[in-house]
């Protein structure tokens, strides 16, 4: 007789890393945002206030 494809039961995993990869994707995620922000903030001091929000006005207008 023909076994089904898939077992009843799925099988477990067992291994050190199961349940890592959220935590490691909200990690990465943090750390992107974090060196934005700090690029950002790197940006202002450098340039200014001023020319730092015509930079990013212009840099909006020329997505839209």
């Amino acid at each position: 007789m023909a076994q089904p494809l898939h077992p009843a039961h799925p099988l477990q995993d067992n291994s050190p890393t199961v349940g890592r990869t959220p935590s490691v994707l909200l990690l990465a995620g943090a750390g992107v945002g974090g060196l934005v922000v700090i690029g950002a903030l790197a940006l202002w001091f450098h340039y200014g206030t001023q020319v730092f929000f015509e930079v990013i006005r212009t840099g909006f207008a020329a997505c839209f």
